[in-house]
This record gives structure tokens, C-alpha cells and sequence, in this order.
């Protein structure tokens, strides 16, 4: 596209195409899709809460004791040492339903004089620590990772809601430029009768056959008729430049090209229905369902508040075997046949005095899910009445396009009987004039009508939800 745009100065370029342009290259889409991919990265840094973690540790130790004396005789008894080596491999996490568990060994060898030879103990234990109240249902990891889910969906919604914002902003911008493009056409043709009565004014007052004033007249109309031509092209240049920003993201490369508009401005009839589009509205809408997302999210917040009130019961397990031998193999024998054994279980429970911390975050957390409640209510008001402004404005600017057509005709038809008058001599110069001007506003306002329409509709789909229902097309973030 950039090569095209570089070796060409014109662009013709429908609606369709470019609101392809925009999904591909708008820097606030662009911007908002970086937000999912970031939301995922905390969800899926979240769920890593259940990774298993492995630790291996090694280490030596030395201990020597002096002899004791002897009570019969005033010699030492003879001292000793201790030499141990010690290697302990351990893995250990936490399950998705909340128990924490470690699996770990260790075997030591140690010799001395204390030992005849070497001698090897080993142990491999298995601990498990399961919450029956606090952090049963619900932990802080476990919150995490829904809240995570639910922030991922709003991010997602956002950049759905975006997607509709900038589409909008690509058709009303190529409406707007629809329009200017066709103002600057009916300036040029204002222009051209202005200059035809200056013709003939010129030649009528070289004939006498007319006072200089009205020359005068038809010369400060031409002049103000270029000027309003000059005033035209300047904010088709400006529209333009807003269509180019919308659809690239890379402004200079559009610098020098010139957008041809390949659509025409039509009067589509669109049967408005108020209640269809306020139930559409309610379904469909992005900042309705973030807001429906935001008060699940805070749904599961509260949960886990409600559950920080309970004390503290853990039901802890542990199980394991244990070996002894004066070698590697014989240490580990009684791992393996579990003739050494040994386990335990009990309860911990841990009721705290005031409980402050847990009781205010419940509180605060419950008045917040009260404020989000509120400004969702707000929200769909807002909606409504959103909603119900876009369609009464789509009806007017409908109606409005029959009223702006018959005032053109009409602008037409009162033109070509005052030319008639005027050469025959039964009128003047400044009414022709007067009704050149009324003509080209009723043009303009022709086509104001014609694209305001247009706008409106767009508006009304941006209002209701609608607006990639309608263009097909289907938003999944993956």
C-alpha cells in the first residue's frame, strides 16, 4: 500500500476499503491490542502459582568433643569427632484446590571415631497441609487468577469497543470528506455563475444598456464567491488529512496522495425501531458488558474477603519411610521396603483477637461492589438515552432530506424564472445574484443533509452495539 500511495497522487478509495485500512493500521487499535496480550502474560504469571519448585541442598559438618575426665584416676578419657556429610533433594508447590505439599529426602553419611566404619541414614517424608475454612474455596492465588481471567475480558471488550470507535470515526470522517468534496463542486459552480453574470454585465455596460453599478455588484460577488471556494478547498484538505491519520500509521507516507471518495452520498432508508435497538443496546454494547465483567470481578474479590473472616483450621498429614546402613545401598534399603516408617496427622486452627484487617477489607470491598452496582445502573441510563438521541436524530436528518431537496427545486426553479425576467430586462442584476446565493446554500445544504444522515446512522450503530454486526465482522482475541 505504501508503494501505491508513493507512485500515485490519487487514492480511490471506498468506505469499505477504508475502514480495512484502519483495522490494519490505526495506532489506536494498534495500541489497545498490546492490552490483551499483556493481561495475558498476568494471567498465565498467575497460574504459576502452581508450578513445582525443586531444591537440592549439600553440606559438611565437623564436631569434635574433648575427653572427660576420670573421677579415679587424674587422667582424660580419650575425646572424639564427628564427620557428616549430608545431601537433600526436596520438591514441593501448592495444588489448584489449596494444599500445599513437599516431598523430600535426605541421606547422611557419617563417620568418626565414634564409628567403626561408615554409616548412612536416610529419610524421604511426604507433608501435606489442606485448609478446611480459611483459604478453603477461595486463596489469595486462586482470586488472582479469576480476577486475572475477568481483567483479560475487559481488556478484550475495550479493544472490541475500540475497534467500533474507530470504524465510526473512519465513516464519519469519509462522510464529512463526502460532503466537502461536493461543497467544493457547488462553490465551483456558484463560481461559474457569478463569473457568467459578470460576462454579461460587462458586455451590457459597454452597450449602455446598463448602469455601472451592477457590474461592481456582480464583481464583489465573484469575489466572494472564490472566496468561499478557497474556504471549501481548505476544509476538504483538513477533512482529508483527518480520513489519512485514521487510516495509517505513518502519516508522511500519505503526505502527497489525494483521496478520491468512490462511494456516493444515498439516502438508504433504515427502518428505526427503538426498542429493538435499546434491547441491542443492553446485549451488545462493550461498556455494558466491561461493566457486567467489573462487577463479577469484584463478585470474586468480595468471595475471597468474606472467606479471609473465618479462622484458620489446616489439616496437616505427614508420611515417610527411613533407612539405616553402612553403605549407600543398605542407608536406602529401608526406604524402599518401608520397615521404617513413620507418620502423623493432627489439626493446627488459629483464631486472631480482632481480626481488623479481614473485617474492613470485607467492608470496604462490599461498598465498592454498592459503587459499581450504582454506575452500572448509571451506565445503562445513560445508554438508553443515548440510544434514543441517535435514533431521533437519524429521523430528522432522514426527514431533513426531502425538506433540503424540495428547498434546491425549488432554489432551481426561482433562478431560472428571475434569468428569464432579468434578460428581458424586468429584473436586476442583485436579485439574480441574490438567488445565485440562495441556490448554492440549498445545494450545500442538500448535501449537508445527505451526509449528516449517513453520520447519524453510523452514530446510531456505534450507540446499539452494532456497529461490526453490521459490517460483518467478527472480533475474536486470541
Amino acid at each position: 500500500l505504501r508503494a501505491e500511495i508513493e507512485n500515485t497522487n490519487t487514492l480511490n478509495l471506498s468506505l469499505d476499503d477504508c475502514v480495512t485500512m484502519a483495522l490494519e493500521k490505526n495506532l489506536d487499535i494498534r495500541i489497545r491490542l498490546i492490552q490483551p496480550e499483556i493481561d495475558e502474560f498476568s494471567l498465565a504469571g498467575a497460574r504459576g502459582a502452581y508450578d513445582p519448585s525443586f531444591a537440592f541442598s549439600a553440606s559438611q559438618r565437623f564436631n569434635a568433643s574433648p575427653g572427660s575426665s576420670d573421677p579415679n584416676s587424674v587422667l582424660f578419657g580419650r575425646g572424639s569427632d564427628t564427620f557428616t556429610e549430608r545431601f537433600a533433594p526436596t520438591i514441593d508447590g501448592k495444588l489448584p484446590f489449596g494444599t500445599t505439599y513437599s516431598l523430600g529426602g535426605s541421606l547422611r553419611r557419617q563417620s568418626g571415631t565414634s564409628f567403626t566404619s561408615h554409616q548412612y541414614n536416610s529419610d524421604l517424608s511426604l507433608n501435606l497441609r489442606q485448609p478446611l475454612l480459611k483459604n478453603f474455596m477461595i486463596d489469595g492465588d486462586r482470586q488472582t487468577i479469576a480476577v486475572n481471567k475477568r481483567s483479560l475480558k475487559i481488556s478484550e471488550l475495550q479493544l472490541r469497543h475500540q475497534l467500533m470507535r474507530t470504524i465510526n470515526s473512519v465513516e464519519q470522517s469519509y462522510f464529512e470528506l463526502l460532503f466537502r468534496r461536493d461543497n467544493v463542486r457547488v462553490r465551483e459552480a456558484s463560481l461559474r455563475l457569478a463569473e457568467q453574470l459578470l460576462s454579461d454585465n460587462r458586455r451590457r455596460v459597454e452597450l449602455g444598456a446598463m448602469a455601472p453599478l451592477e457590474e461592481k455588484q456582480a464583481e464583489s460577488q465573484v469575489a466572494a464567491r472564490k472566496s468561499d471556494l478557497l474556504s471549501a478547498r481548505a476544509s476538504l484538505d483538513t477533512e482529508m488529512n483527518r480520513l489519512k491519520a485514521l487510516l495509517s500509521d505513518e502519516f508522511s507516507s500519505w503526505s502527497m496522495a489525494w483521496i478520491e471518495p468512490k462511494d456516493k452520498l444515498l439516502a438508504v432508508v433504515h427502518p428505526f425501531d427503538i426498542q429493538q435497538s435499546w434491547s441491542e443496546g443492553m446485549m451488545a454494547r462493550p461498556d455494558l458488558l466491561q461493566s457486567k465483567e467489573s462487577l463479577e470481578r469484584q463478585d470474586i474479590v468480595l468471595r475471597y474477603r468474606k472467606n479471609q473472616l473465618l479462622p484458620s483450621l489446616d489439616l496437616q498429614l505427614t508420611y515417610g519411610h527411613t533407612g539405616l546402613g553402612t553403605d549407600v545401598g543398605g542407608g536406602l534399603i529401608g526406604i524402599r521396603t518401608g520397615t521404617g516408617q513413620n507418620y502423623s496427622y493432627g489439626l493446627v486452627l488459629r483464631i486472631p483477637f480482632s481480626n481488623k484487617i479481614a473485617k474492613n477489607s470485607y467492608r470496604a470491598s462490599r461498598k465498592q461492589k454498592e459503587k459499581l452496582i450504582l454506575q452500572h445502573k448509571q451506565l445503562e441510563q445513560q445508554v438508553i438515552i443515548e440510544i434514543d438521541n441517535a435514533v431521533k436524530a437519524a429521523r430528522t436528518s432522514y426527514l431533513q432530506i426531502e425538506a433540503t431537496r424540495e428547498a434546491r427545486l425549488y432554489a432551481e426553479a426561482a433562478l431560472e424564472a428571475e434569468q428569464k425576467k432579468y434578460l428581458n430586462g424586468k429584473s436586476t442584476s442583485f436579485v439574480v445574484l441574490q438567488l445565485q446565493r440562495d441556490l448554492t446554500a440549498a445545494r450545500s445544504n442538500e448535501i449537508r443533509s445527505l451526509a449528516d444522515y449517513n453520520k447519524s446512522l453510523s452514530v446510531l450503530w456505534l450507540s446499539e452495539g452494532s456497529t461490526l454486526r453490521r459490517r460483518s465482522l467478527n472480533v475474536e482475541v486470541k
